[in-house]
């Protein structure tokens, strides 16, 4: 029953591990095979920070046929002696404490891929049973759980969930259970995921796993990771495939590291040899440091980078590149890879300006996308305490990772460049030439898809005959005016510059699409035309890239007819072409209200100048008279653009040169809309509200009639 009551008795506490049982996917992502690998993930990677640490170098890592996993590593093995402040052994601490471990800097791991302190508790959270053994001291020690408490079971004969279970009560005990040879430490991990959290269908992958241990031996060489799958395999027997107990087992070790890896990614010939570029670098950061008291204190600590780079460019167009911290695969990037993209190009451009005769370049620039093809790139820093972007790790915040990557990229780089060496000469000349070609096929495939676009849309049956178009495909420098009438479209005309004007007369005033259906606004011809003469679709499809003109410039009369056109050709722009008003592309055009011709006494010729206001005007005519001279009577007013000879309007107008253009904005997309809704929308009476509230506003002199 649901209540509207809500006290402070209300609201649950979880304790230790039951928030994760409540929550799972805040801490695995999913609970399906996805969450189910990241389990696996958490306790290999624990086993690979310890080899990673020098401590270890063989991982076995088992399918058993009853659906349990085992992690078996040759570390130093979890402590087995009491923390101070829990009163708990080493091994329970990791396993029930969430937030508890030896990755928060106290010295025991420089770089590790752990960091939360959650992977351990959170993997028996979420199993039926986990069983774990420690040889540790001439000693193995073991420790069970059930569902993330401590106890014992009583197997009878081997290890299942399902066997009888009794916790600890009054305190827990971690039990020698045999003598481990002198010398010999590690951890074996075996646990059930817990059926009552993952999906039925969750499932482990032995693809997956064989994958993520293959890349994890390049990251880390010389460590051997072996992969047996112990479940039973589909075969196929005569009665149409039946199951076998074959064991499926994969072992991986590289001594070559990550420069074996970009050669395994490769799929082309290369141009280059693998390239290995590395360096470290240092940084400062403040953060909480535990103190033996107990209490968290800000400290400023100084931290080391290590950078390790291997790129390689082949023949090919197509770009790989895998990106580690702490040999935890980073697939959506972070600081540490857009350091190394941004440099990367930067080095480029500057090698391809200092050979620019050679290459013949002329004033184009490189884009990363004529750098990254071809290229195969395995890119891993490893530092103390990394930020990553939440528990799955899959993006690197830390700042100050960017800035020693781009440094490492210059300097490494920069020197494969200015080697003398003949082979670095020959394959740093090849690489150059081939990102110049991808630069100059890219440019070319531009300006031919920007040729065939006008050439359809002016080749089209559709579009409009009484356009007329410019000469120039140059979008950035291209203009349409879309003039009230045809009588003024004859004076454009002549008032134009072709080169780059382009005229589109409109018959009076358009639809007012603020109230029509979306089919009436395509039926209607003058909508139609603008919009197929604008060439980039309308509504969700309008494709910015697409316009085929820089500005669109809206000419109408200046008297109230003129205003009222020009608030509907904005209305059409606002509802179906949006995106080239926010991008400031819309513009209208000011035509001038007067024409007043100042004489000048004597020979000296007489001055025409145009005012844009009746107060610009009357402010005109009194700095006239205080100086003494006259102006021809009666002052000229426009009413409209077929009014002007082709001449004024050039000079007032469309002359770059000379005219002023009013830029239509959206500084507040939302405000617009309420405001053309008021004002061109199906409701009459907010309107008619509108217009009588704001009727003092007006004044009777302003009244162009």
């Amino acid at each position: 029953m649901v209540t509207s009551e809500y006290s402070a008795h209300h609201l649950q506490v979880l304790e230790g591990l039951e928030a994760v049982r409540k929550r799972p996917g805040m801490y695995i992502g999913s609970t399906d095979s996805r969450g189910l690998m990241h389990c696996v993930w958490e306790i290999i990677d624990n086993a690979v920070d310890e080899a990673l640490a020098g401590n270890g170098d063989r991982i076995d890592i088992t399918l058993h046929a009853d659906g349990s996993v085992e992690v078996h590593d040759t570390g130093r093995g979890i402590p087995v002696d009491i923390e101070p402040r829990t009163g708990l052994s080493g091994v329970e601490v990791v396993f029930t404490k969430l937030h508890a471990g030896g990755k928060f800097g106290g010295g025991s791991y420089a770089a590790s891929g752990g960091l939360h302190g959650v992977g351990a508790s959170v993997v028996n959270a979420l199993s039926e049973r986990l069983d774990v053994e420690v040889d540790r001291g001439g000693k193995t020690w073991a420790m069970s759980f059930h569902r993330g408490e401590p106890g014992v079971f009583a197997d009878k004969g081997d290890k299942s969930p399902d066997s009888p279970f009794t916790p600890f009560e009054e305190r827990s005990e971690l039990r020698v259970v045999g003598k481990a040879p002198r010398g010999v430490t590690g951890t074996r991990i075996r646990y059930w995921a817990d059926r009552q959290i993952f999906t039925k269908d969750a499932a482990f992958q032995f693809e997956e796993l064989s994958t993520r241990a293959r890349q994890t031996a390049f990251l880390v060489p010389g460590l051997e990771i072996v992969v047996k799958d112990a479940r039973p395999q589909a075969g196929s027997g005569t009665g149409g495939g039946s199951a076998t107990d074959e064991i499926i087992e994969t072992s991986f070790r590289f001594d070559g590291g990550i420069s074996e890896f970009a050669e395994f990614l490769a799929v082309d010939s290369p141009i280059t040899d693998t390239w290995r570029l590395t360096g470290t670098g240092t940084f400062t950061e403040t953060v909480p440091v535990l103190q033996p008291t107990g209490a968290m204190v800000p400290t400023e600590v100084e931290r080391e980078c290590n950078v390790d780079i291997a790129v390689r460019w082949g023949t090919g167009y197509e770009t790989t590149t895998r990106s580690f911290v702490n040999i935890i695969a980073t697939p959506k990037g972070g600081t540490h890879q857009q350091g190394f993209e941004q440099e990367l190009l930067k080095v480029l451009r500057d090698q391809v300006a200092q050979n620019a005769r050679r290459l013949k370049v002329g004033s184009d620039k490189l884009e990363k996308d004529d750098v990254m093809a071809g290229l195969t790139a395995v890119l891993t820093v490893r530092l103390p305490e990394p930020q990553f972007e939440g528990q799955t790790k899959e993006i690197l915040g830390t700042p100050a990772v960017r800035q020693i990557v781009t440094q490492v990229v210059r300097k490494e780089l920069g020197a494969r460049f200015s080697s003398p060496k003949r082979d670095d000469k020959n394959q740093t000349a090849l690489l150059l030439d081939k990102v110049v070609s991808e630069m100059k096929a890219r440019i070319s495939a531009r300006a031919h898809k920007e040729t065939q676009r006008r050439k359809n849309a002016l080749e089209s049956s559709s579009l409009p005959v009484k356009l007329a178009d410019c000469r120039s495909s140059d979008v950035e420098q291209s203009e349409l005016f879309i003039v009230e009438g045809d009588s003024a479209l004859g004076t454009a005309k002549l008032a134009r510059n072709s080169e780059f004007q382009a005229l589109l007369p409109i018959r009076g005033k358009i639809l007012n699409v603020q109230k029509a259906s979306v089919s009436d606004m395509l039926s209607n011809a003058e909508c139609a035309s603008i919009i197929q003469v604008i060439g980039a679709g309308s509504g969700r499809s309008f494709d910015l890239s697409a316009a085929r003109y820089g500005k669109v410039i809206l000419m109408s009369d200046a008297d109230v007819d003129g205003a009222h056109i020009r608030t509907l050709l904005l209305t059409l722009f606002f509802r179906y072409m949006r995106p080239l008003v926010e991008a400031g592309r819309v513009f209208a055009a000011v035509p001038p209200l007067h024409r007043v011709i100042v004489m000048n006494p004597g020979t000296k010729p007489n001055e025409t100048i145009y005012t844009y206001s009746e107060p610009e005007l009357h402010a005109l005519l009194a700095k006239v008279t205080k100086s003494g001279r006259r102006w021809h009577e009666p002052v000229q007013r426009y009413k409209g653009l077929g009014e002007m000879d082709a001449d004024q309007l050039a000079t007032t107008t469309m002359d770059r040169s000379g005219r002023m253009l009013r830029r239509v904005r959206l500084q507040d997309a939302e405000v617009a809309g309420s405001v053309f809704e008021l004002l061109m929308g199906n409701e009459v009476a907010p309107r008619r509200d509108f217009i009588v509230e704001s009727s003092h506003r007006l004044s009777r002199e302003a009244i162009d009639a």
